[in-house]
């Protein structure tokens, strides 16, 4: 078990996709409340893009461990698959929408409702299993590989893209880099 305010080094993996999940409400918060369409569009992106690089991370690193591990794991995998897929299309949806269209903050809410059934599901059953059937060092380990990943995941939503660990570790490092250069040259925010 881990102390409630972890040093970097103790961080383990639920630690590191918590704080994921409050730096994601955090920004809707933002969002939801900003007055100027420009900081609304800047903050969308940047949630997006942490959204994305958060489901690709857990692709990569963690989902692979829950199905090796966890009772019914294959089964919560695909449950979780399926939630990405539709938080990809609604993302994909608000990114298309100008932030001073009526419909953005329809979509926004939209978001928000999936992500926050998402993040309870993980929250309240997944990774209390996690700390149960996986060793603490293994934990942590997991945490670093999903911290490194983020680094280096598409920061926007490809809902076509197929979801699993192989396509994440030969192609996502590729579509990230792109996703990085197409954000530069559209000065796209998204940390």
């Amino acid at each position: 078990m881990t102390n409630d305010n972890p040093t970097t080094q103790d961080r383990d993996v639920v630690d590191v996709l918590t704080a994921d999940h409050q730096a994601m409400l955090d920004l809707l918060q933002d969002m939801r409340q900003a007055t100027h369409a420009e900081h609304r569009r800047d903050t969308a992106d940047t949630v997006i893009a942490e959204i994305v690089r958060h489901s690709v991370a857990e692709e990569m690193h963690v989902y692979p461990a829950m199905k090796e591990h966890l009772p019914n794991g294959a089964e919560e995998v695909e449950h979780d698959i399926q939630e990405h897929d539709e938080l990809d299309e609604v993302m994909k949806r608000l990114e298309d929408v100008p932030a001073d269209d009526g419909r953005f903050m329809q979509i926004l809410e939209e978001l928000e409702a999936h992500l926050r059934h998402h993040i309870s599901d993980e929250e309240d059953e997944q990774f209390p299993k996690l700390r149960e059937h996986i060793p603490a060092a293994q934990l942590r380990k997991m945490g670093e590989q999903v911290e490194h990943a983020k680094r280096i995941a598409p920061t926007r939503p490809h809902p076509n893209a197929p979801s699993s660990q192989l396509y994440h570790k030969t192609v996502g490092a590729g579509v990230g880099m792109v996703d990085r250069l197409r954000d530069t040259l559209a000065n796209r925010k998204t940390d």
